[in-house]
């Protein structure tokens, strides 16, 4: 551990926290209400007798650490100091000290204190710089930026910095016939909100010209002229015909209604056993299609009525009108609130069955760089099979029918992560009450977290009727984990439950996300194959519930 010199990166000047910014410490008498001052002047003291003095370099270092380490044991979580930027710089020290400003930076991030001071990320990019961990100090430094953390500027100005180290190292790496171990190699680094209005902006700018040779889309320049004006209110639009591309759309009825769409059910020419649905968006966004077209381009056929179909869409000037496949049966959280309303809890057997589904969905959604965004119950239509449930259903690793549990709908917030350079990671809130994955409840960045987070979380509802609260737990060596607040019911299998929740709330480094699902499946499949009975309820649960909500 070198506290005082160290060189984060190849070619960068040696830091230390106090280099650029040493505390200015009054010789004047230490007033009561600034009890850190005493360690500001004995810190800064050892310090000077580090730099004065290298032949006391170790005796001088070990008197550091132990002013620092007192210090932070007595103010460190001190509110009095929860925006005193001395106080964050004995932090810094601190983790220098302990070799560990990982734990430095969860802690502050758990405590919310400083958050806005760029000198946080700064640091602690350069930390893990100096252990060779680029891609974790890029994503620091793109954090702190999000955040807008002061000096903005000056925070800017290091990560570019950085980035021109990176490259550098880069080049250096691709002279070389066979690169050292220790190279990074080439890659774009980046972190955006994929929601943002620039960046949706940029997308349909870059997927445009491909927009227009998909089958089913079609665009005017004008705005809708209908004699039907699509912008009505419900009730209006009720049995009304709405005319769009030489077809003509009976309205039966509303099916729901968001902050910018709206939901028709509606017969096609007149054929009322032709069923659809109509998404109408104001303004116009022509997004959905394009995601529900590389589902129909990337997930075999077998896998995909998983995920619904868009027939076409009718891009105007001022709306857009999604024609997609329509479903009687309603959502999941239909499903979840038909228990609950006659005082009961979703059967353990049926929660198991829709987390298979759930996780097989995004299994494969996930293999190929898809995220749906908005994964939760109200957007999961659910199906039911032609016949029973046997073990091949579960044993088998591909679908053996059309018919599957789930159907997983609504992709306005879906994300193409081919459309993003390799390595791409996401900052920004999915905006929906109770399923910001952790990573965006601590302004982290995240990928898969934000969908495989709403599976915990629709687990949870099915399981316990509310939705998921949850706890850090402490664990060995400074670790933690994090985990749901409610406790599993000891006649639930409790070893599956906490596997799943385990692994999903706090996924590793192991880079086999989609291999973690995977395995989580298989283990649930095999428990409904260990039990004849199992499968012989579960048949009865599905039909007892077709039947009660399709009578509702």
């Amino acid at each position: 551990m070198v506290l005082i010199e160290r060189t984060p990166c190849a070619g960068a000047a040696p830091f230390s926290p106090l280099q650029r910014s040493t505390p200015r410490v009054s010789r004047e008498a230490s007033p009561p209400s600034d009890p850190i001052l005493p360690y500001l002047r004995s810190i800064k003291k050892a310090i000077d007798e580090i730099r004065a003095h290298p032949e006391c370099y170790h005796a001088a270092l070990e008197q550091l650490k132990i002013y620092v380490t007192e210090c932070i044991d007595k103010y460190g979580d001190d509110y009095q100091y929860s925006t005193d930027p001395r106080l964050l710089k004995i932090w810094i020290l601190y983790g220098d000290a302990v070799s560990d400003f990982d734990k430095v930076y969860t802690h502050l991030e758990d405590k919310r204190m400083f958050l806005e001071d760029a000198l946080l990320y700064e640091s602690y990019a350069l930390f893990l710089c100096a252990q060779g961990r680029a891609l974790e100090a890029d994503k620091v430094y793109g954090i702190g930026i999000s955040r807008k953390a002061e000096p903005l500027d000056h925070l800017k100005k290091m990560h570019i910095n950085f980035l021109k180290q990176l490259e550098g190292i880069v080049e250096e790496s691709d002279e070389d016939a066979q690169p050292k171990p220790s190279k990074i190699q080439k890659r774009e680094f980046s972190v955006v909100d994929p929601w943002s209005d620039s960046t949706m902006s940029n997308l349909l700018t870059k997927i445009n010209g491909g927009l227009k040779k998909l089958t089913g889309y079609h665009k005017s320049n004008k705005i809708y002229s209908g004699k039907v004006p699509l912008t009505s209110s419900h009730n209006a639009l009720k049995n009304k015909v709405v005319e769009l591309g030489g077809r003509k759309y009976h309205i039966k009825g509303s099916s729901g209604t968001g902050a910018f769409a709206k939901l028709y059910k509606a017969s096609v020419d007149g054929n009322t056993e032709e069923i659809v649905a109509l998404k109408v968006q104001k303004p116009a966004f022509p997004w959905e299609f394009y995601m529900y077209r590389q589902l129909d381009m990337q997930i075999s056929d077998i896998q995909r009525p998983s995920y619904g179909y868009a027939h076409e869409v009718h891009v105007f000037a001022d709306v857009s009108v999604l024609v997609c496949n329509f479903l009687p049966y309603g959502t999941l959280l239909d499903a979840i609130n038909s228990h609950l309303v006659v005082g009961q809890h979703m059967d353990e057997v049926l929660c198991i069955y829709y987390t298979i589904e759930m996780l097989h969905i995004l299994e494969t959604l996930h293999s190929v760089g898809i995220i749906h965004g908005d994964f939760k119950p109200d957007n999961m239509l659910v199906c039911y099979p032609s016949e029973e449930i046997t073990d091949d259903t579960f044993r088998s690793e591909t679908r053996s029918g059309q018919n599957q549990g789930l159907c997983l709908i609504d992709w306005g917030r879906g994300i193409d992560v081919n459309l993003f350079p390799a390595g791409t990671e996401f900052l920004g809130d999915c905006g929906t009450s109770g399923f910001s994955c952790i990573e965006m409840q601590e302004e982290r960045s995240w990928t898969y977290q934000v969908d495989t987070f709403g599976l915990c979380v629709v687990a949870h509802m099915m399981l316990h009727g509310e939705e998921m609260s949850i706890v850090k737990v402490a664990g060995t060596g400074g670790s933690y984990m994090y985990q749901p607040k409610l406790s599993f019911k000891r006649y639930w299998n409790v070893a599956l439950w906490k596997q799943l929740f385990t692994t999903l709330l706090n996924p590793g480094s192991n880079g086999n996300h989609v291999g973690d699902l995977r395995s989580l499946r298989r283990s649930f499949q095999d428990y409904m194959c260990s039990n004849y009975q199992l499968l012989v309820k579960l048949n009865q649960l599905l039909t007892k519930q077709k039947a009660s909500l399709c009578s509702s």
